[in-house]
């Protein structure tokens, strides 16, 4: 049970050390930070193999407050992810960093300790421990390492989370009240705090507060402002995790906490969320075709994909959930693959505006298939993980929302037009730079990248498999609500 607790320990510890290891030997934080996450990976699968799945430390006793994880099927395959990621945001940003080296590898370690901690919390005071600890050093990581205009996405990236979550403590708060009138202690539990019986109206105002809260993190138009700037200015390993595992952690806590604890209020308020993610899924694709800058473009992208996440979600239906999770698992990897790419053409034509890139291809051209893949995977080529996840959310979202589930299909041929565009424009055509290829050290995890878009694309069950008792739960919480 102990063992459980090592996989949010491990990253602090493990920051620290190539923090002072860096001081002494000049790119030692590199090796140390790899081959440390690369141990805990293994450690993450075994405990799953082993059967650890719980832990509960009496925390703050005066307020019945535990330090309580739980490591599901669904927490294994969000940490591995966010394990995997964080190794490719090290490699990415192998030469990239060149001040406070040290204390670069710290930050990016603590965000992911933050990370790991919000998909293991089962107590609600601990979830929004670490839902804050992964503020601070993603900000410092934007502030410190990022470009041009670092230090006001950062302040926005700053405020925008800071505010939601702070709407988000007030529902804590009041949830562990209300089961205090009822049982005459506070709770912060997960588990007992889905066993309350709560009004519907005060439901609804629950709710409401943890949704915010994660529509921001997600995000979902209106709330999206912060995320193309946060992405352009971020260094190539910020907008890894940020788009591969950070955005996660909005729709994992709509899963983990909001329409479980609240299922008569989310079935109401059902045709707004979804209303919302189609207006994020078109919205995203137009103005991700009228960027001109790259990062900002895959960032555009990203909302439109996102909103495929919460109309999926907020179908109540089997099959569409089954879509939320694959979707999840395929934008984190081939939005990552992207943004990595992004970073490694900015490295070495020192600017990302798509009008001064151009004819790649010709100097490039294993650069140029790569990115290929990747934009075929990001725009649902069949065969790919991103196909499956689209369309099992549009299968199960039709018979509940028909006219939303329409309006969204035309999200793919957006994202289409926009990523053929991006493609044509940057990598055929006259050449505008000559550049290097892809280095040894970039081309093995680019292909390991390609590899894992293609496994989960034609083996989409083992996804499914690993979360198949957190969606049979929620699918057992939406009948007992339905008439």
């Amino acid at each position: 049970m102990v063992a459980l607790s090592f996989l949010i320990w491990f990253p602090l510890m493990l920051g620290s050390c190539a923090w002072l290891s860096e001081k002494k030997f000049s790119g030692s934080g590199n090796w140390v930070t790899l081959f440390g996450l690369f141990s805990l990976l293994i450690f993450g699968v075994y405990l799953a193999s082993d059967g650890t799945n719980s832990l509960s430390w009496e925390w703050f006793a005066r307020f019945n407050i535990h330090f309580s994880l739980l490591y599901d099927g669904l927490a294994l395959l969000l940490v591995t992810l966010t394990i995997a990621l964080a190794m490719l945001a090290v490699m990415v940003s192998w030469n990239d960093i060149e001040q406070h080296r040290g204390f670069f590898h710290f930050n990016l370690m603590f965000s992911v300790a933050g990370i790991i901690g919000v998909f293991l919390a089962a107590d609600l005071f601990l979830f929004f421990l670490f839902w804050e600890v992964m503020l601070l050093p993603m900000t410092a990581l934007i502030l410190i390492w990022g470009h041009e205009d670092r230090r006001y996405a950062a302040l926005k990236f700053f405020i925008f989370t800071q505010v939601s979550s702070l709407l988000m403590l007030v529902a804590i708060i009041a949830l562990a009240l209300h089961h205090q009138s009822q049982t005459g202690e506070l709770s912060f539990s997960l588990n007992e705090l889905q066993q309350l019986v709560i009004p519907d109206n005060m439901q609804f105002w629950l709710m409401l507060g943890f949704f915010i809260a994660f529509a921001v993190k997600l995000p979902m138009v209106p709330f999206h402002s912060w995320l193309p700037d946060a992405h352009t200015q971020a260094p190539t390993a910020g907008s890894v995790l940020l788009a591969g595992v950070l955005l996660k952690t909005g729709a994992y806590g709509l899963i983990r906490i909001v329409l479980p604890l609240f299922p008569n209020a989310t079935m109401e308020f059902a045709p707004v969320a979804v209303t919302l993610g189609v207006v994020s899924i078109i919205y995203g694709a137009f103005m991700a075709y009228s960027q001109t800058d790259l990062k900002r473009l895959i960032a555009y992208s990203s909302i439109s994909h996102m909103g495929f996440v919460l109309l999926a979600l907020f179908s109540w239906n089997e099959v569409a959930l089954q879509g939320a999770i694959l979707t999840i698992v395929a934008h984190g990897i081939s939005s990552a693959a992207l943004f990595s790419m992004a970073g490694m053409i900015q490295h070495r034509i020192h600017s990302r505006e798509i009008g001064q890139m151009g004819g790649i291809w010709a100097s490039a051209p294993k650069m140029a298939t790569v990115t290929l893949i990747f934009v075929m995977a990001g725009i649902g080529m069949p065969g790919m993980a991103n196909f499956n996840g689209e369309l099992l959310t549009l299968l199960g979202s039709y018979q509940p929302f028909p006219i939303q589930t329409i309006i969204a299909s035309l999200g793919i041929i957006g994202s289409a037009v926009y990523g053929l565009h991006l493609f044509q424009r940057a990598f055929q055509g006259p050449a505008n730079v000559n550049i290097t290829d892809l280095h040894m050290r970039e081309l093995v995890f680019t292909s390991l990248l390609v590899v894992a878009l293609i496994y989960f694309g034609l083996q989409p069950h083992i996804v499914l498999e690993l979360s198949s008792e957190t969606l049979s739960s929620l699918m057992q919480t939406a009948g007992e609500v339905r008439p």
